[in-house]
């Protein structure tokens, strides 16, 4: 059998380079152990789609973001495999039926001050009664938390945990908001 995991090759990126054309895959080649050589993203997470490799980490269980930057696949669970990536992907579809955008907002209307993804989702975690690991909670609480940011509901007041390329590509592991209104 042979093995599928295939490793990304950086290009030289360009000082003015769009930022979310990096983080998406672009100034990259990539190289599969079977020897195939893919031109760009999109042929690489077919190949992985055919050899049943995770399309986010590519088979390695890690997710490589920009240079100098990598971190364990969410999306796979960190065992490259496309089996673990469907599971969460349909994990990751109840969570969006269960924890619609009303409930959190519901949740978090009262909260007067600054409040964080963690507090948010152990509150929605026990509202639904879920036990921790039966849905990907945080994930998804932090996708309705942006939604309501990017509605002009909630202002992010939180400082990046870490600045990946410059302050346009930055890292948030718990973050902090507040209404808007505040």
């Amino acid at each position: 059998m042979k093995k599928h995991t295939i490793t990304a090759l950086w290009n030289d990126i360009p000082d003015d380079a769009d930022d979310l054309l990096v983080v998406r895959g672009g100034f990259r080649s990539y190289l599969c152990l079977c020897g195939k050589h893919l031109a760009d993203r999109d042929a690489a997470e077919l190949h992985a789609m055919e050899t049943n490799q995770c399309t986010t980490c590519l088979g390695t269980a890690t997710e490589q973001i920009v240079p100098n930057f990598s971190q364990r696949c969410t999306s796979c669970a960190g065992t490259g495999r496309r089996k673990a990536q469907l599971s969460w992907e349909l994990a990751y579809a109840e969570a969006e039926a269960a924890i619609t955008v009303d409930l959190v907002r519901s949740l978090i209307t009262p909260l007067t001050g600054p409040f964080q993804l963690s507090q948010v989702a152990d509150t929605v975690r026990a509202v639904l009664g879920l036990p921790v690991g039966r849905l990907p909670v945080g994930p998804r609480v932090r996708d309705v938390l942006r939604q309501l940011e990017a509605a002009g509901e909630l202002v992010l007041v939180s400082a990046p945990d870490e600045l990946l390329r410059g302050t346009t590509v930055v890292l948030y592991r718990d973050p902090y908001w507040q209404h808007a209104s505040e």
